[in-house]
């Protein structure tokens, strides 16, 4: 008997942790100190973690008919963890590269997509919220973990944040296995493949998507890399930044999770449309008002709007594509 219950614990426990890639943009200062780089180097890192992660998205789909959901949780979890841990004794940006932006980055976008394909064989309804949901764990998890890291670093340093990171990965990995075994997940059903084949939608509706999500993720991504260092430059001390960047990662999961509920309220163009408009807003407020306190708030506006398309977009693959789909459909776009 599958428990949808449990699926979404798996989601969650293994999802959250891989959310701290948002939080990145703490480990600038530290790490230009650690291995004497620039801060455009360590943009290049996040630039490659980037494009890996969007080719995880891509590998994850092939690896369902091959690996079943626990083994996809334990590599995940193993590859996020061993890129962890390389990281933390990195002496040089190669290195950083291979643990921070291949290793960790490459589990965080199969576990990813992995994780709302098993969760989508099981939803009855609500698929706008549910989904929303689990693409809101990325800046969720960003936004407990922002805190933490910034108390660590002052307390322990660089290295030993990043260890022990990799021990938390390890154990939320373990209680995600057991989640998913608890919950019977499966990635794969042919059964429902050809049951139903017809209930796709024209090639169009994939294409508007995808334009309307790259121009969100856009500037969304580059709040959530860059958030700390945009802060300071408008004026902000480091402290009011660490504490704006808490904020503007919950407005990121406030709204994707908000974007999946207008979903199940609205059709997904009126929902993006929104989103854009949002966004444009805070944009507009920072440009014509250059302070600490708008910068705050209109790259928190800009992450919301990034997250009302997320939702809308995981929602809405749900409602345009059958399930069997989902996870093939959420890797491309």
């Amino acid at each position: 008997m599958q428990r949808p219950w449990a699926a979404i614990a798996a989601a969650t426990l293994l999802n959250a942790p891989f959310g701290s890639l948002y939080a990145f943009s703490i480990f600038l200062r530290p790490l230009e100190q650690a291995l004497g780089v620039t801060r455009s180097d360590l943009s290049i890192i996040f630039g490659v973690a980037t494009a890996v992660f969007s080719l995880a998205m891509l590998l994850a789909p092939r690896l369902f008919n091959l690996l079943s959901a626990p083994v996809l949780v334990t590599l995940c979890t193993l590859s996020g963890v061993s890129g962890i841990v390389l990281a933390a004794f990195a002496d040089s940006l190669v290195m950083l590269g291979i643990g921070y932006s291949l290793l960790f980055v490459l589990g965080a976008g199969v576990a990813y997509i992995g994780m709302q394909q098993g969760v989508n064989f099981m939803l009855k309804g609500n698929h706008g919220l549910v989904n929303g949901y689990i693409v809101s764990l990325y800046p969720a998890g960003a936004m407990l973990l922002l805190p933490i890291f910034g108390w660590s670093l002052h307390t322990f340093g660089l290295r030993a944040t990043l260890q022990g990171l990799a021990a938390g990965m390890l154990v939320t990995g373990a209680l995600a296995l057991a989640f998913c075994l608890v919950a019977n997940m499966r990635l794969v059903q042919p059964q429902t493949l050809t049951a139903v084949a017809g209930k796709r939608p024209p090639r169009r509706v994939f294409w508007q998507m995808s334009v309307v999500f790259f121009l969100a993720a856009s500037a969304g991504l580059m709040v959530l890399s860059q958030q700390v260092g945009i802060i300071v430059a408008y004026g902000g001390t480091t402290d009011l930044a660490v504490l704006a960047s808490t904020a503007i990662l919950a407005c990121a999961a406030g709204g994707r999770l908000g974007g999946g509920w207008l979903l199940d309220k609205f059709s997904v163009p009126a929902v993006m449309a929104f989103a854009h408009v949002w966004s444009l807003i805070g944009a507009l407020g920072l440009t014509m008002f250059p302070a600490p306190w708008m910068a705050a708030t209109g790259l928190g506006m800009i992450a919301m709007g990034y997250g009302f398309v997320s939702g809308a977009l995981a929602g809405g693959i749900a409602y345009y594509w059958p399930s069997a789909d989902y996870g093939r459909v959420a890797g491309r776009l």
